[in-house]
């Protein structure tokens, strides 16, 4: 079992790998996304309902993630599942969308995200201008802020994963502690009836429509992450017990906070208020606290998600590494200095990075990239299933309980939602799928190595 390329031995503990998991999933999302459900769906049961179906599918996502991780430890995520259960060109494509855009791009809208919020804090109402040194490049104080946040964590991870070990757990114990002090002081304040809690007469038919499917892009973007752990098997300790604890631990803590965040959230702000904006932890805070107080929670927020761009920095450039090993014309993203750290595949992250904070608008960037990854996950689960078939005396330290029941349900609702995308926003669909299919020149035209089939990097 390898993992810290300088020693040989996994450095990531199961708190760490827990911290990953919750990182991971705790960032843009629920921080962003309440302002894009709340217009077409104008019931505070509904959008709890919403948080609650995107939960359970995480974990049942989380627990057919667990048995294939355990029974097959290697890093690299959907790549190396998808491509061990049915296809190596399908596990390719799936990699191939986390090396290019699939971790870049959540990234990039965590990024954005913190941009939006510091500028907030620092400068209300205002986005000065920045201007790069002596060159002609001139970006506002969000997306310089965002840009520079990207550029020094990258440098964290550069020193290898026992830094990148410590800063993520202080970075997401610090998020942890920020949740639960907005949780309890938010259940202090008692305005008048803002929103209505329980099943009101025309409920059923918003949960039906359309605006719910698409409501549920956002909850599922919120959610992703849950998966974080399984891309870095190879460097975490006794990966066949602990992986599938850090996955069913980590999503199930952030279930739980995400139904209590969104209700807080409503409970204290006026949907008004909070209807098609993007920093609606910022505008709860100062419903919650006044303007002071709330900038100062908008602050612990941007604390926050650096942990998120922290955690998904780590993990996405495990993923390009990986696929180095394996693909030919990538080999040099597997180069890895003395302590353990993929520089070149983190170098080359950070600029798909910074490209998409600099070019592309927040919503575009979001349901362009749910797609693919929503596909990726569909048939990682179809590939659990094809491999309890084809395969149903590998060892399996750990196995999915009440099987098929968990794949069943994932993989109804992120059909469901696969549809209603493709179906309502064509063009975001028909870019994500062009991203991937890209990869088959690739795949095609370049050698490849035969890793074996359960080893780790």
């Amino acid at each position: 079992m390898s993992a810290d390329h300088s020693t040989g031995k996994p450095v990531i503990s199961l708190f760490t790998a827990i911290c990953l998991v919750v990182a991971n999933m705790i960032g843009t999302g629920v921080f962003t996304s309440l302002g894009f459900q709340i217009g077409g769906l104008p019931s505070g049961f509904v959008i709890l309902v919403l948080w609650l179906i995107g939960g359970v599918c995480a974990l049942c996502g989380a627990l057919c993630y667990a048995e294939l991780s355990a029974a097959l430890p290697r890093s690299g995520g959907e790549y190396h599942l998808i491509g061990r259960t049915l296809h190596p060109a399908l596990g390719f494509l799936a990699g191939w969308l986390s090396a290019t855009v699939g971790f870049a791009a959540p990234i990039a809208l965590a990024a954005m995200a913190l941009g939006r919020y510091a500028s907030e804090v620092l400068w209300p109402g205002q986005y000065l201008p920045f201007t790069i040194a002596g060159t002609a490049l001139t970006f506002t104080s969000d997306t310089a802020i965002a840009l520079a946040v990207v550029g020094a964590v990258s440098l964290v991870h550069f020193r290898g994963a026992g830094v990148g070990s410590w800063f993520q757990n202080t970075a997401t114990s610090l998020k942890l502690l920020l949740i639960t002090f907005v949780l309890i002081s938010g259940l202090t304040v008692r305005p008048g009836e803002l929103v209505h809690f329980l099943p009101q007469p025309g409920d059923g038919v918003l949960m039906g429509s359309t605006a719910f499917a698409v409501s549920l892009v956002y909850v599922m973007y919120a959610y992703s992450g849950w998966n974080a752990a399984a891309y870095v098997v190879g460097e975490i300790r006794e990966p066949s017990r602990n992986v599938p604890r850090a996955l069913l631990v980590g999503t199930g803590l952030v279930t739980v906070l995400y139904v209590s965040l969104n209700a807080i959230f409503l409970h204290t702000t006026p949907a008004e208020a909070l209807k098609g904006r993007i920093e609606v932890g910022l505008i709860a805070g100062e419903y919650i606290f006044g303007a002071t107080g709330g900038r100062i929670i908008g602050g612990f927020i941007c604390l926050g998600l650096i942990a998120s761009c922290s955690a998904m920095i780590w993990v996405g450039s495990r993923v390009s590494a990986t696929m180095g090993e394996d693909i030919a014309a990538l080999r040099f993203l597997s180069v890895r200095d003395r302590g353990g750290a993929p520089r070149i595949s983190l170098l080359v992250q950070l600029l798909i990075i910074a490209g998409l904070i600099t070019t592309a608008t927040f919503e575009k960037v979001l349901v362009y990239i749910q797609f693919g990854l929503t596909l990726c996950s569909v048939l990682t689960i179809i590939g659990l299933i094809v491999l309890r078939i084809r395969e149903p005396d590998l060892p399996r330290p750990f196995r999915v309980p009440f099987h098929p029941v968990a794949p069943i349900v994932f993989l109804s609702v992120s059909g469901w939602m696969l549809f209603h995308i493709a179906r309502d926003k064509p063009w975001e669909t028909c870019a994500g799928l062009a991203t991937i299919a890209a990869g088959l020149v690739i795949y095609f035209v370049s050698p490849k190595t035969s890793p074996a089939k359960s080893s780790v990097p």
